[in-house]
């Protein structure tokens, strides 16, 4: 499968611990910062169609402000009911100070 790559921000407008939401191609993405680990998932709970960067970040685990559901960042599985669709989730990159994240093309 191939991936196409995008450029999404500086590294340092991603405070430790915290998540943003950004649009990359048409699509809203959720970037994390967990202990200066960056990831990247759809930012649309699975379950009930909120924004996860209004959620709360429990370590790696973020809950939806919703139905306070939860999904495992890394992975994108969920973890707390009533979440039960994993989260798609995206390939990063950090490149001299900015962050990258691979979409299927």
């Amino acid at each position: 499968m191939s991936e196409t790559c995008h450029r999404v921000c500086q590294q340092q407008e991603l405070a430790t611990n915290s998540i943003q939401q950004f649009e990359v191609d048409g699509k809203t993405v959720a970037l994390y910062n967990i202990e200066g680990a960056i990831y990247a998932t759809d930012d649309t709970c699975t379950h009930g169609l909120s924004s996860l960067s209004k959620g709360e970040l429990d370590g790696d685990v973020v809950e939806c402000n919703l139905h306070f559901g939860a999904f495992h960042v890394p992975s994108g599985k969920p973890v707390g009911a009533p979440c039960s669709v994993a989260l798609q989730t995206y390939r990063t990159e950090v490149r001299d100070g900015v962050v990258h994240i691979f979409r299927p093309a």
